[in-house]
C-alpha cells in the first residue's frame, strides 16, 4: 500500500551503511551485459580483402527449471528458521517488522506461513495464520487488512488490503493443505485466491491480466495516472500453486503479463524497473507521487522469477548488472538515468544478487548466504531466508 511502502521506504532509507554481501559475486564490476536484439540496420561495410564479417555470438537461452514444485520441507536448515521464528514471530504468531515501527502486515505473516510450511513447522504456521485469521481477517470480504499497529485502538485503521500479502497468505495455506493433507487450510485458500482475483485482478485488457496493489486506491477511477501496478506484486511462485485451489483463474495468464511489464521498462538492457508503474492509456511509465526508483519493492522482482523458474536471459539481465556493479550487494537506483540514489542497508537484501548470479552465471553460494546477519531487520531477514527456499528448490547446483 502507499502508506506502507513510503513508510518501509523512508525508515529503510536511512541505514545507508554498507553490509551485503560484498563478495557474492566473482565476475569484476565493470562486466557488460550483451545487448538486447534491435530492429534490422543497414551491415556495417566488410572488413578489408576477402575475410568476413565476425559474427557476434549471442550468449545461451537461459534452462530453467519451472515446473510446479512443492514448497513443503523445502528448507533444508532448521537452524535458519530457529533464528528467524526467535527474532521476529511472536508467541502468539504475530510477525514483527522490526524496521517499521514493530507494526505486522499481511504481507509479513504470509511470509512467515510460507516459512513455516518450508521448515515443516505446523505449530508455528498454525499460530501465524491463527493471528492473522484474528486480526487482518476483519474486512466483509475474504481478503485481509494489510497494517496492524500495536498500541494504537483500532489497531487496523486502514480497511483496504494488499494484494500481495493476500496472495503470500493464499499460497500458504495452499501449500500446507498440501503437504498437510488438510482441507480446512484448502478451502480457506480458495476463498482467498477466488477473492484476489474477483477484486484485485483486471482481466482483458490490451495488456492482458493486470493485478492492482489493493481493492481500492489504484483503479483509473481512483488516480489520474491510473491504473497503478507494483511488478513485485507479481508473486510468480505463487501462481502456478494457487492453481491447487482455484484452478479457475489466469494465474499464467498473470504470470505472462508480469513478464511482458517487465519487458516494456527495459528502455536500455540494463533499465530496471521501478517499485510503482503507471498504466494509463495502457502505456508504461514510472507512477506519480512515488520515487522513481528500483528499491524495497523491485527488488524482490528477480527473488520471484528464479523462485518460479522463468523468465529470459534479457530480462534477467538489469537485475544482473547491477548484481556485478555492486558486487552483490544490489543498490537503489534512480530508474530514470541508471544513477545509485543510495544503498540498501542490511547484508540479507544481498542474498537475492546471490540467488540471481546462480540463475545467470551458475555462481555458487557464498557461506554466509547461510547465515541470518545479527543486525538485519524483518525485511532483508525474510528476503534472505526466501533466497534460500529458492535455491535449495531449484538450484541445487548452486549448492555444491
Amino acid at each position: 500500500m502507499t502508506g506502507r511502502d513510503l513508510t518501509r521506504g523512508a525508515s529503510r532509507f536511512l541505514r545507508i551503511a554498507v553490509l551485503g554481501f560484498a563478495a557474492l559475486v566473482a565476475a569484476p564490476a565493470t562486466a557488460q551485459i550483451a545487448p538486447q536484439p534491435e530492429a534490422p540496420q543497414a551491415a556495417d561495410p566488410a572488413p578489408p580483402g576477402d575475410a568476413p564479417a565476425p559474427e557476434q555470438k549471442k550468449p545461451p537461452r537461459l534452462v530453467l527449471d519451472g515446473r510446479s514444485l512443492p514448497l513443503g520441507g523445502a528448507l533444508k536448515i532448521p537452524g535458519m528458521w530457529q533464528a528467524y521464528k526467535a527474532r521476529f514471530v511472536t508467541e502468539s504468531g504475530r510477525v514483527v517488522d522490526t524496521g517499521n515501527n514493530l507494526i505486522s502486515h499481511s504481507e509479513g505473516q504470509g511470509y512467515g506461513m510460507l516459512l513455516a510450511v518450508a521448515a515443516n513447522d505446523r505449530a508455528a504456521f498454525d499460530r501465524i495464520w491463527g493471528w492473522t485469521r484474528a486480526n487482518l481477517m476483519v474486512r466483509d470480504d475474504a481478503l485481509l487488512a494489510w497494517r496492524w499497529e500495536p498500541g494504537k485502538r483500532p489497531a487496523v485503521a486502514d480497511m483496504n488490503d494488499a494484494s500481495d500479502g493476500d496472495i503470500l497468505v493464499a499460497w500458504a495455506l495452499a501449500e500446507a493443505g498440501d503437504f498437510w493433507n488438510d482441507m480446512s487450510y484448502r478451502t480457506a485458500g480458495r476463498r482467498i485466491a477466488v477473492e484476489v482475483a474477483r477484486k484485485t485482478m483486471i482481466f482483458k485488457t490490451k495488456m492482458g491480466a493486470i493485478l492492482l496493489p489493493a481493492v481500492s486506491g489504484f483503479h483509473e477511477n481512483d488516480r489520474a495516472d491510473g491504473p497503478i501496478i507494483n511488478l513485485s506484486y507479481y508473486v510468480f511462485p505463487a501462481f502456478t500453486r494457487l492453481k491447487l485451489v482455484a484452478p479457475e483463474v489466469d494465474w499464467p495468464g498473470l504470470t505472462q503479463t508480469g513478464l511482458n511489464l517487465l519487458d516494456a521498462t527495459r528502455a536500455s538492457p540494463e533499465t530496471l524497473p521501478p517499485d510503482w508503474m503507471s498504466l494509463k492509456d495502457w502505456t508504461y511509465k514510472p507512477a506519480d507521487g512515488f520515487p522513481a526508483q528500483f528499491s524495497y519493492n523491485a527488488v524482490r522482482v528477480p527473488l520471484y522469477m528464479a523462485w518460479a523458474g522463468i523468465g529470459e536471459r534479457e530480462q534477467y539481465e538489469p537485475f544482473m548488472a547491477l548484481v556485478r556493479k555492486t558486487r552483490g550487494s544490489m543498490s537503489i537506483i534512480d530508474v530514470s538515468n541508471g544513477v545509485e540514489v543510495g544503498k540498501f542497508g542490511d547484508a540479507g537484501i544481498g542474498a537475492i544478487g546471490a540467488l540471481t548470479a546462480c540463475v545467470v552465471e551458475g555462481s555458487k553460494a557464498p557461506p554466509q548466504l547461510f547465515m541470518l546477519a545479527p543486525q538485519d531487520n524483518y525485511y532483508p531477514a525474510t528476503l534472505q531466508l526466501l533466497s534460500v527456499v529458492a535455491m535449495q528448490m531449484r538450484y541445487a547446483s548452486c549448492l555444491r
